[in-house]
């Protein structure tokens, strides 16, 4: 039996909040709908949320323009408030979320297993820009 190593991205970000403002910015639905997007093209229609070991959780990321969307979705592993988030994605790779908040800071490192289909670069990117756009909205509101 053969096996491969997952490659693993790490992106992460350092918001001006205290930690409970950044938790409550990326664990509520009502939340993940305004920032949950890679570029200004892209938006998040929809965003589901049962933030629990054994919880589901969906966001419906759509093309602006009607082209294209997909659902990001899966199921949790470990949930610790305001310190750790593990899930499985539907499709099995395994995505963690580390905060550390230090008074008005909080850091946010989110690594994931890449997928086959795209370049590891385009994935990362990707990434780093959801988590971009979600450091300017919730130090914006």
């Amino acid at each position: 039996m053969q096996t491969h190593e997952k490659t693993v991205i790490t992106v992460k970000t350092t918001v001006n909040a205290p930690v409970e403002k950044v938790w409550e910015s990326w664990t509520s639905p009502e939340h993940i709908t305004k920032w949950c997007n890679a570029s200004d093209d892209w938006h998040t229609t929809k965003a589901e949320n049962d933030l629990r070991k054994g919880g589901k959780f969906l966001s419906r990321m759509e093309a602006k323009d009607g082209s294209m969307g997909f659902d990001f979705g899966g199921i949790y592993d470990e949930v610790i408030e305001n310190k750790l988030i593990t899930y499985t994605l539907d499709d099995n790779r395994k995505v963690q979320i580390a905060f550390a908040g230090e008074g008005n800071q909080t850091s946010v490192t989110e690594s994931f297993e890449a997928e086959n289909a795209n370049p590891i670069e385009m994935q990362k990117g990707g990434w780093q820009g959801i988590i971009d756009n979600f450091k300017a909205y919730t130090e914006r509101v």
